[in-house]
């Protein structure tokens, strides 16, 4: 469970390119509470990957600061190399290492920390049951469909205990169904794990039914335009989507995409 309340203030991302500089992400402001499902929606090339890159501590912003405060504790400045808060990417393909099984992947970043062998297979081998895919452990990268690779990934993830869990559109380049699917998998696996969450996606639907507050992007140079809190009671199903607050919710949001430019 996320303890850790991250702030991020005026930040802006700017890239030199070709033609000058392209700005890609301009004067953001946005609090993350612990525990807390964030969704970014907006048009392609508004910035949202940029700000998860950011946050992850893979990419330096232009400007503006990153501030972490656990608990009641002071608020200090976040830098990159900082190991609070612990935190996870999960990208739109899987990206799991071809040479290495199902369970070698998942094992991976506690390897890297040291953990035995026996220990990090046995805690990765409970993560195979909670994301549902016993029994393919031992398979390799190419024989898993789409889906289960990204359970695989984000079973690669979660097993680091992040407090922070950061997803790129986890579930885009998946079928309509087997995207219904993992999004109600993953809110199930959020309610016991309790990380923070935010999560870039261009379905309105999946944001609706997973978050807890919703940022509207506006086209590049992508900044916040509206916030919206959700106020749907949990634990939420796939039934929402016949509910006439939920029709509402997801019909404002569009409005609010659309007013964004």
């Amino acid at each position: 469970m996320s303890r850790t309340t991250i702030r991020i203030r005026q930040l802006s991302v700017q890239f030199e390119g070709a033609d000058g500089e392209f700005q890609a992400v301009s004067n953001v402001d946005l609090a993350v509470h612990p525990s807390e499902f964030v969704c970014i929606l907006g048009p392609s090339g508004a910035g949202k990957s940029t700000l998860l890159r950011v946050m992850a501590g893979v990419l330096a912003p232009t400007e503006g600061t990153i501030t972490v405060q656990r608990d009641d504790g002071p608020e200090r400045r976040w830098s990159p190399d900082d190991p609070s808060p612990t935190r996870a990417l999960v990208f739109q393909n899987s990206n799991l290492l071809p040479w290495m099984s199902a369970l070698e992947n998942v094992t991976l970043p506690l390897r890297i920390r040291g953990v035995s062998k026996a220990e990090a297979e046995a805690r990765a081998l409970d993560w195979f049951g909670r994301v549902g895919l016993r029994g393919v452990e031992n398979e390799w990268p190419e024989t898993l469909s789409g889906g289960m690779a990204q359970r695989v990934a984000i079973a690669r993830a979660l097993i680091q205990e992040p407090e922070l869990l950061l997803l790129d559109e986890p579930f885009g380049a998946l079928d309509s169904l087997t995207r219904d699917t993992l999004t109600l998998e993953l809110m199930r696996i959020w309610e016991e794990a309790r990380p923070s969450v935010v999560m870039v996606t261009h379905s309105v639907f999946e944001a609706a039914l997973s978050a807890d507050r919703i940022l509207i992007f506006s086209p590049p140079p992508g900044r916040i335009t509206a916030d919206v809190r959700i106020d749907l009671p949990r634990p939420r199903s796939s039934e929402l989507r016949y509910d006439r607050e939920f029709l509402d919710l997801t019909r404002r949001l569009r409005a609010l995409i659309g007013a964004a430019g």
